[in-house]
């Protein structure tokens, strides 16, 4: 230990010194919210330098305060604290800690490993001083706070600012960023999230440290003990990492080999992204008994953008994201597929049909609750959601039709043909989902949800744009007006009351499969549309529960919440009815000019919408 001191003191007066290794830094994706607030970093562990100059001054203060008061002084080492330490350790028998300036610190993160040995300290002590000769005093700083290990997988002071606080590092306070400086002395025992008591009692240290450098005044000093910042124990920014992930494996295609940093510009609305995960959680909380394990959810306004992915409760545990991959049943949730294709073919909401026992094919449909109306409305049956009357129609109009339905509104996983299809057999994700209902909720275009923006270098070269194109049309009148009236139903007086927002327009759908293994609500307002669905990893059943039960109210939750962040909109009613041919003879589909498929209105022009 001696000998380290002594060597030391002559490293610092050397005149040549062996070269540095060069540093090496992967680069990074940086994912920014509509708003431009980072929501999740992809790529390399390291974020650039900081820049010390952008920071509050008592930012830093706080770092060299409490880990290197000499730091403006010495030359990378500093045998004043060496000998020091030293003195205070010599009768402990082992190699004294805590005597390491913040350039041998930057040192040893830079190029080398922490194995406690002579030769690792004498060659660390040698790269301090060659750093101290090579940069500047605010370089090393940066190069410090931008390495610096801060626990819960924080890696930098910016990553730890929004891990912890949910803000800027340029936004700190004087106890935030005590705080900080103070999880150096160890990122396990002083983990603000884990250990906030202890990282509250380490920053009166820190705090204490910047007083006496002179680095805050009294008044601060005061203000800031008295200061108790709130620590967010799950980051902030947790639930939006679904997103993050499925906008990550978008730009790998696009961008295959990552040699620079890049901003990625996204669809996402933060806030609307916290009340997602906030109403699943409360939610599943409150039904702690229903043995409810995982919600996803998914909302896109009438462009397809994408304002809000949850897919999950808790990312960091369970990362897998079911609100883009997991195919679950639709349940009753697809019967608008059903009745939409029966309005197209010429019924209406107020035909009365017959909720009585039936058999297709040798199966026989039950309504989830026993016994049978008799004489309904085809509106009433699917605001109630009765099993009999959907699996009769879809058999009327054809199931293959049924399911080409669905096909032009969005749905791309394999769809069933079989008679239990009009009950929702075929496997779907929220995601589709979404993008199909959001069909209903802007006047009958073509949605394809979207999420990506703009790709820029970090020095704001763009690499891509996303163009808006005009979306087709895919339902026409009266049809579609017919269907919207249906579904305003199933919120006025049917199976999803609980969905209902007073003073805005909602329609929407329950869904619920065999034994509660799935629970959906699809809900919509005017070019805003939400998918919930609630369930279990492990596919077994829920207990009882129903699509306008929980997952209505995790989605009412949230639509609260989010709709004070998108204008508010009646549903349009969509594109007036075709006007009839000037004779009454019909024109025959072999005509030229008829549409191959009239259920298909031909491409119009795309509604307006409000600018990301």
């Amino acid at each position: 230990m001696i000998a380290l001191a002594i060597a030391a003191s002559l490293f610092a007066q050397a005149p040549e010194l062996p070269q540095l290794p060069p540093i090496r830094r992967d680069p990074q994706v940086t994912y920014v919210d509509r708003s431009g607030q980072v929501i999740g970093v992809r790529g390399g562990r390291f974020a650039p330098p900081v820049d010390v100059a952008r920071l509050p001054g008592y930012v830093p203060a706080a770092f060299v305060a409490i880990e290197d008061r000499r730091f403006y002084e010495h030359e990378g080492i500093d045998p004043v604290g060496i000998a020091r330490a030293l003195v205070a350790d010599v009768t402990k028998g082992r190699m004294a800690q805590g005597a390491s300036t913040i350039t041998q610190q930057l040192a040893r993160d830079l190029f080398l490993s922490t194995d406690k040995t002579v030769e690792r300290k004498a060659t660390e002590l040698v790269y301090a001083v060659q750093l101290e000769r090579t940069y500047s005093k605010r370089q090393i700083l940066g190069l410090y706070l931008s390495r610096a290990n801060f626990g819960s997988g924080a890696w930098g002071l910016e990553a730890a600012a929004q891990r912890y606080f949910g803000k800027p590092a340029a936004r700190l306070t004087v106890r935030e960023a005590a705080i900080l400086a103070g999880v150096m002395k160890s990122p396990t025992h002083y983990d603000p999230a884990i250990e906030p008591e202890a990282a509250l009692d380490r920053s009166k240290l820190v705090l204490a440290a910047m007083l006496e450098t002179g680095a805050i005044s009294r008044a601060q000093y005061a203000r800031a003990l008295a200061e108790r910042p709130h620590i967010f124990t799950t980051a902030p920014t947790d639930g939006a990492q679904y997103f993050v992930d499925w906008m990550d494996a978008q730009v790998r295609q696009m961008v295959p080999r990552v040699t620079q940093d890049l901003v990625v510009e996204t669809t996402l609305d933060l806030p609307m992204e916290e009340a997602a995960e906030t109403a699943a959680r409360s939610t599943i909380a409150r039904y702690k008994t229903a043995k409810i394990q995982q919600a996803a959810l998914v909302s896109v306004d009438g462009a397809g953008r994408v304002w809000a992915l949850l897919g999950g409760i808790d990312h960091q545990s369970a990362p897998y994201n079911r609100a883009v991959d997991a195919r679950r049943q639709a349940g009753s949730s697809w019967k608008p597929f059903v009745y939409l294709t029966a309005m197209e073919a010429g019924r209406t909401p107020d035909m009365v049909v017959v909720d009585e026992p039936v058999t297709i094919n040798g199966w026989s449909p039950k309504n989830y609750e026993e016994g049978y109306e008799g004489p309904v409305t085809l509106e009433r049956a699917l605001a109630h959601s009765i099993n009999t009357v959907a699996a009769r129609l879809a058999d009327e109009i054809g199931r293959d039709n049924v399911a080409a339905t669905a096909r032009r509104l969005g749905i791309e996983t394999e769809i069933s043909t079989d008679p239990a299809m009009a009950l929702g057999t075929s496997e779907v994700t929220p995601l589709q989902m979404a993008q199909a209902y959001a069909a209903f909720s802007n006047g009958g275009y073509q949605v394809r949800a979207w999420g990506l923006s703009r790709i820029r270098t970090a020095s704001g070269r763009l690499l891509y744009q996303h163009a808006l194109t005009p979306q087709p049309g895919v339902i026409g009148n009266p049809a579609l007006s017919e269907l919207n009236r249906m579904l305003h139903a199933v919120v006025a007086y049917g199976t999803g009351t609980r969905a209902a927002i007073p003073g805005y327009d909602i329609a929407g759908k329950t869904g619920t499969t065999q034994d509660s293994q799935d629970a959906w609500f699809c809900g919509f307002t005017g070019d805003f549309t939400t998918v919930v669905w609630m369930g279990r990893d492990d596919n077994q059943p829920m207990r009882r529960i129903t699509g306008g039960m929980a997952p209505a109210e995790m989605w009412h939750a949230y639509m609260v919440r989010a709709l004070k962040r998108v204008p508010a909109k009646p549903i349009p009613p969509g594109p007036p009815p075709p006007a009839p041919p000037l004779d009454n003879t019909a024109i025959p589909a072999s005509a030229p000019g008829a549409p191959a498929n009239p259920a298909a209105p031909a491409p119009v022009a795309a509604p307006t919408v409000t600018p990301s």
